[in-house]
């Protein structure tokens, strides 16, 4: 399985530590820095996934939706992960990027509600056929580090890897009003192949 290059240097830092310990005091000193060498692969693995076809939009993440809440003409809908989920993070729609915007705030619990408001996050906005949809990556209690590798003006195919938020943290998807959410709060989700809102008929 892919690694994202970020755990494959965790790793080899915590194990020469673990070497050093070892040398120092001895086997089980040393043993926590393997177990958190192994933890650090397993938690930066970057699985394929098959990306669904048609006009749908796919989770950002791995997770659990934990809220589908109206908001203005549209939706938001917000998946939590935990430490044990992919991180990575893909985008959930095909098209342009028009913005991607930095904004400074807290580090609340990532499954409570203010999160989505108050915590320190990165908006990207995403412009697709006839329609636009914003995409925030949010930092939890533990994630203090939200990478993205898009900038305003980058071609996104859908499901495809933007970039990933370091533990525990949160992710929100702001549908307009011709999106049908597909998922309910405490369904699971699968970044990249789980559909989470499906394209109204633009006929009707």
């Amino acid at each position: 399985m892919k690694i994202v290059s970020t755990g494959i240097y965790y790793a080899l830092a915590l194990c020469a530590a673990g070497t050093i310990v070892f040398w120092l005091a001895g086997g089980w000193y040393a043993a926590p820095m393997g177990v958190l060498a192994v933890f650090c692969l397993y938690f930066f693995r970057d699985p394929e996934r098959e990306i669904p076809a048609g006009p749908v939009a796919v989770s950002p993440a791995d997770g659990k939706v934990v809220a589908v809440k109206a908001e203005g003409a549209g939706n938001r809908l917000s998946i939590f992960m935990n430490v044990f989920d992919v991180h990575v993070n893909r985008a959930p729609i095909g098209g342009a990027i028009e913005k991607v915007e930095y904004k400074e705030g807290k580090f609340l619990v990532a499954s409570r509600e203010e999160c989505s408001r108050d915590n320190e996050q990165n908006i990207v906005t995403v412009r697709g056929e006839d329609t636009t949809v914003i995409f925030k990556q949010i930092a939890g209690l533990i994630a203090r580090r939200i990478v993205c590798n898009k900038k305003a003006g980058d071609e996104v195919g859908k499901g495809e890897r933007i970039g990933l938020i370091r533990f525990g943290s949160r992710c929100d998807v702001h549908f307009g009003p011709e999106w049908e959410i597909a998922v309910r709060p405490g369904e699971r989700v699968a970044a990249g192949s789980s559909i989470i809102a499906k394209r109204l008929d633009r006929r009707s």
